[in-house]
């Protein structure tokens, strides 16, 4: 055995391989999630549009973003240098605190795959899939991996100049999602009968799997942010349930008195609202605090939805009223709830500690929002002048499913949107109803 395999806590390690798996997991729950809540005719897109994104992230990833992402600071706290590119020197023997380096650039790239996969939910119904194969390892290199080094990476600016705190991801993951989702939704415009047509969820069964998928999978994503087997991962765990539930419980509050009907949607997303609020926060707040920021995500974000009727974005999905509304409020509200006994040292505002971290998690906020949307504003403008991120008219029309994959979800009403069909799309259709 040698001196650095002997540093390898097996305890760790093993919760490390579990927390990592549940991690992946999610996506393709997210997958199921974002199918179920789109129409018949672009379901299986939308499960491409995940799944692609496992392949895509990994081999980016595993060339040159961890390096960047984890490799030592290389620029003014803005990225890592590229020693360890293809991940170069990191052999079996090599660890990272307790557990092998492998497994934390696994467990990490599972993070990055997750993010890419999230704002697929901005742009569905309507992306051209070819463009996604582009626009996903371009936004991986320039807006994750920056981002990833500024909040976890050694001599990244906001973990080590700015100090302000991001336990498991509402700076990196949600609101870099979220941002970059909004700017997409605009280069995108809207869908065809965007604010006329019913747009509802196809199969909201299947929207209740891959929200439990997602739960299920958040708890290796929050605890497994420890790094360990031990009692931060433990209260993280709990924390992370506790904000799900209170989540669920307001947004099912807000539809009851302002409309009438609690909903399934409404539960699953308002449980996902807080589960998405609690990531930063969740190794940093108490159990009472984990408790009011799940709620407040879950009113403030069952409202926040609504916002893209009334601005004129389609954010098919509501990305941008969960993930990002949701990732603000979980980020600023650690400066209000932060406290010594999770965090080691600083508190927030309602512990004593002053204004200072509720600032230090806004400038946060503001820069990694501000820097995700304007670079991927940029990429989408790039890439549709290249080549064309928006599908056609008649494949919106007909849905992507067929004109793009050849394939179809269920049997019936391949084309019954009322759209004109081309000759190559009725051979499509004609192709698959001959393989079934």
């Amino acid at each position: 055995m040698t001196l650095a395999a002997a540093h390898v806590d097996t305890g760790d390690t093993a919760w490390l391989l579990a927390a990592t798996a549940l991690v992946l997991l999610m996506t393709p729950g997210l997958a199921l999630f974002y199918g179920g809540m789109v129409r018949t005719k672009s379901v299986l897109n939308m499960l491409m549009m995940s799944f692609v994104s496992i392949a895509l992230v990994t081999v980016v990833w595993l060339v040159a973003g961890y390096s960047l992402a984890f490799g030592d600071d290389a620029f003014a706290g803005l990225v890592g240098d590229l020693d360890h590119a293809g991940l170069r020197g990191i052999g079996p023997d090599s660890v990272h605190g307790t557990v092998p380096t492998l497994l934390f650039a696994t467990f990490q790239l599972t993070f990055a795959i997750i993010t890419a996969a999230l704002v697929s939910g901005a742009v569905a119904d309507r992306t051209r899939f070819s463009a996604w194969l582009v626009l996903v390892p371009l936004w991986t290199l320039l807006v994750y991996v920056p981002v990833a080094h500024w909040v976890w990476g050694p001599g990244g600016w906001i973990l080590d100049g700015l100090g302000a705190l991001d336990f498991a991801g509402g700076l990196p993951v949600e609101i870099t999602s979220g941002a970059s989702g909004l700017a997409l939704c605009l280069v995108l415009g809207p869908r065809l009968g965007f604010k006329k047509d019913s747009m509802r969820p196809h199969n909201l069964p299947m929207v209740v799997l891959g929200a439990g998928l997602l739960w299920f999978g958040w708890f290796g994503f929050n605890a497994g942010s420890a790094l360990g087997a031990n009692g931060l991962a433990a209260a993280a765990f709990l924390n992370t349930l506790a904000a799900g539930c209170t989540g669920l419980l307001g947004w099912l509050f807000v539809e009851q008195r302002r409309d009438g009907h609690p909903t399934t949607l409404g539960a699953v997303s308002g449980a996902v609202a807080g589960l998405v609020a609690i990531t930063p926060a969740c190794g940093t707040v108490s159990l009472l605090g984990a408790l009011v920021v799940g709620l407040a995500a879950g009113v403030v974000c069952s409202y926040a939805v609504s916002w893209k009727f009334r601005l004129n974005y389609d954010d098919s999905l509501d990305v941008v009223g969960v993930h990002l509304v949701g990732g603000v409020i979980g980020t600023l509200l650690i400066g209000l709830f932060a406290v010594r006994s999770m965090t080691g040292g600083a508190e927030g505002l309602f512990h004593g500690g002053g204004l200072a971290p509720l600032g230090r998690q806004l400038l946060a906020v503001a820069v990694v929002g501000g820097y995700a949307f304007a670079v991927t504003y940029g990429l989408g403008k790039l890439i549709d002048k290249a080549m064309g991120l928006r599908a056609s008219e008649e494949q919106e029309h007909t849905g992507l499913d067929l004109t793009v994959h050849a394939e179809t979800a269920y049997d019936h009403g391949v084309l019954g949107h009322g759209a004109p069909v081309s000759h190559s799309v009725l051979h499509a259709a004609q192709k698959v109803e001959t393989q079934s």
